[in-house]
């Protein structure tokens, strides 16, 4: 079992490395229930000794500790031989595979969700966008007090495992919505796109202006923007998990589209370039933080929400998301606590410019895991002892217009 999982995750990597994604992430489907590949993998040498070990699974995010079992199964040894460790590795190795398909130990999720009631004379259409790139469907929220107004917009990314339906049920912005007066888009990632539905963050394919997904989710807001009347001004983007690492990149690549960004568990823009380094990064962080990638020199407002006890990325991807987008010097930072009452208590810590304004926000959740802070029960992959992210993240979005 060792054996042909370490070789099925070097495919998984080489696939990844060639743009299949589809592919890659099927053989890791496979691999986690026993599968053996469906065509036998071309041979290939073993590694040097001193490369051998992958460094991603160096350390368990969860115990800190650096070895396991000493007992190997005869297909153990044949990997141990090849792998040092190998076999200490295999619970790890198992997990972090989990981790990367959005099955991880510790996460939630609910029923289905029910169709949640609108509101009279408010929408929540099906609707479908194509270009270049491919096509997407997606689902639009339009409220009672929509008229020929220009409002805001909101782009909600939904996790792995996800739906468009699922993620506004769990996350509650419809209701939201309702209330402040603005528009939300929920596009939808299909499994021919990832068996397991989640947005292809790691795939340098998909972290371009104009290219891939980026250019699918912008056709999209851009679509909707020409379809009804949206300020411009106030165009917004969130997500969770590889939902938030997609909205990390969709504002760097396109800062003038979005006037803020949110950012709930997911990772920097550019935290990884293949299977490997996605591991890696949702289990320890990226190796360095990526550098901003945007050439225009505008930060764009963030705001991010991040658990500490998150098993399946790690806290430490919400601090390197908040010193990507600070991307300047000199902002200067305050601190705040709080308590939910009968909930989580939570950080909140503000870095303002120089006159005093608020450019990014981080959010600690104390003692909370991977999912949606403060969310609905309704939804999959959310915790609603809060604090209530939803609310937080349109209210640090309504202040922050695009600049003229």
């Amino acid at each position: 079992m060792t054996a042909m999982l370490f070789t099925q995750m070097r495919e998984a990597t080489r696939l990844t490395r060639e743009g299949k994604l589809t592919e890659a992430t099927a053989l890791l489907r496979g691999a986690l229930r026993g599968e053996a590949p469906a065509a036998p993998t071309p041979p290939r040498a073993a590694p040097p000794a001193a490369t051998a070990q992958p460094r991603v699974f160096d350390v368990d995010p969860e115990t800190g500790a650096t070895s396991g079992s000493a007992q190997a199964s005869a297909p153990d040894a044949v990997a141990a031989s090849r792998w040092p460790g190998a076999s200490a590795m295999m619970p790890r190795m198992t997990e972090a595979l989990r981790r990367l398909t959005g099955l991880a130990r510790g996460a939630r999720p609910g029923a289905p969700p029910a169709a949640e009631p609108l509101a009279d004379g408010a929408q929540f259409l099906d609707r479908s966008f194509s270009n270049e790139a491919g096509s997407r469907a997606y689902k639009l929220y339009i409220p009672s007090s929509y008229r020929d107004a220009a409002m805001p917009l909101v782009v909600m990314l939904h996790g792995c495992t996800q739906s468009p339906d699922d993620f506004a049920a769990g996350t509650r912005m419809n209701a939201l919505a309702e209330e402040q007066g603005c528009l939300v888009v929920y596009p939808g990632q299909p499994k021919s796109a990832n068996p397991q539905k989640c947005w292809n963050w790691f795939s340098p394919g998909d972290q371009q202006r104009d290219q891939g997904e980026p250019a699918l989710i912008a056709g999209i807001t851009r679509l909707v923007m020409k379809e009804h009347a949206v300020d411009p001004r106030r165009v917004y983007v969130a997500g969770l998990s590889a939902g938030g690492a997609a909205a990390a990149i969709m504002a760097q690549a396109y800062p003038d589209l979005y006037a803020a960004a949110g950012v709930h568990s997911g990772l920097a823009c550019g935290a990884a370039r293949d299977v490997s380094s996605a591991l890696a990064a949702m289990r320890q962080g990226a190796a360095t933080t990526p550098a901003p990638g945007d050439e225009s020199g505008r930060v764009v407002p963030t705001i991010v929400f991040h658990a500490d006890q998150d098993r399946t990325v790690h806290p430490i991807n919400g601090d390197q998301v908040i010193a990507q987008f600070a991307g300047v010097a000199g902002l200067s930072t305050e601190a705040q606590r709080g308590q939910v009452p009968d909930g989580h208590a939570y950080s909140r810590t503000i870095h303002a410019d120089a006159e005093g304004r608020s450019v990014l926000e981080q959010w600690v959740v104390h003692g909370g895991g991977h999912a949606w802070s403060g969310g609905s029960a309704a939804g999959s992959y959310t915790d609603p002892r809060g604090p209530d992210a939803s609310r937080e993240m349109l209210r640090f979005f309504l202040e922050h217009p695009l600049d003229d």
